[in-house]
């Protein structure tokens, strides 16, 4: 777990201070379940260095070699599903990209030492990339990037077998018409009159500001 503080001048300028390791297993022990579901989605909006997100990595990658270690292929397919249902946002840039290494990190020591000499590159690859399109730099209050364009945010589905569908949304119109903590890409039982229902993740959600042809998981980076 990283310190608290990175410096006086990043905490006068930005609020920066980090949750310590303490509180972030009391809070996600809130919601034990979730954060042992290997599918559940979480959004972090100030996600710094990856406090939270590494503790729910790595509870579900424990679920995922409890029930896959003597299978590597399927092992690798369910890591892929937990880190691709991982997203933050931090408004710093060097803190978006210590937290993509972190989660990184993470999976390939976890991997290596669920399935051995069995991790494939290929995998390693497309977690990578992943990370690059869930953990972004940007403003969640104003739910713009970096660049100040819209936050836009990938979602991974598993379509059948290996074969992976990605969907892009922006990140405002999953959160518009929602007086309570939101869930990302919808939230059963949800009153929202202008969204479609989706048959995959049986929720109602804002159309998708593009969509990309299936592939195996390991190949999610051809579609750019």
């Amino acid at each position: 777990m990283s310190a608290q503080v990175k410096s006086k001048q990043r905490v006068q300028e930005h609020g920066e201070v980090f949750t310590n390791e303490r509180e972030v297993n009391a809070m996600l022990d809130m919601v034990k379940q979730e954060t042992e579901r290997i599918e559940s989605r979480f959004l972090e909006p100030a996600c710094g260095d990856g406090n939270f997100l590494a503790e729910v990595l790595r509870r579900k990658l424990v679920v995922v070699a409890s029930l896959y270690r003597k299978s590597p292929g399927e092992y690798m397919r369910y890591a892929f599903v937990a880190v691709a249902s991982i997203y933050g946002v931090d408004i710093l840039e060097d803190n978006a990209r210590e937290c993509r290494e972190r989660l990184y990190g993470i999976v390939e020591s976890e991997s290596r030492a669920a399935i051995k000499g069995a991790v494939e590159l290929l995998f390693l690859d497309a977690v990578r990339y992943v990370l690059e399109k869930n953990i972004l730099c940007g403003d969640a209050l104003t739910l713009k990037n970096a660049l100040g364009e819209p936050i836009t945010f990938a979602e991974w589905s598993v379509v059948t077998g290996d074969k992976v569908k990605r969907r892009d949304y922006l990140l405002s119109e999953l959160l518009e018409g929602h007086d309570e903590q939101p869930s990302l890409f919808g939230s059963s039982g949800s009153a929202v009159t202008d969204w479609e229902y989706d048959e995959e993740t049986k929720a109602y959600i804002p159309s998708a500001v593009r969509e990309y042809t299936p592939v195996n998981y390991w190949e999610v980076q051809r579609n750019g």
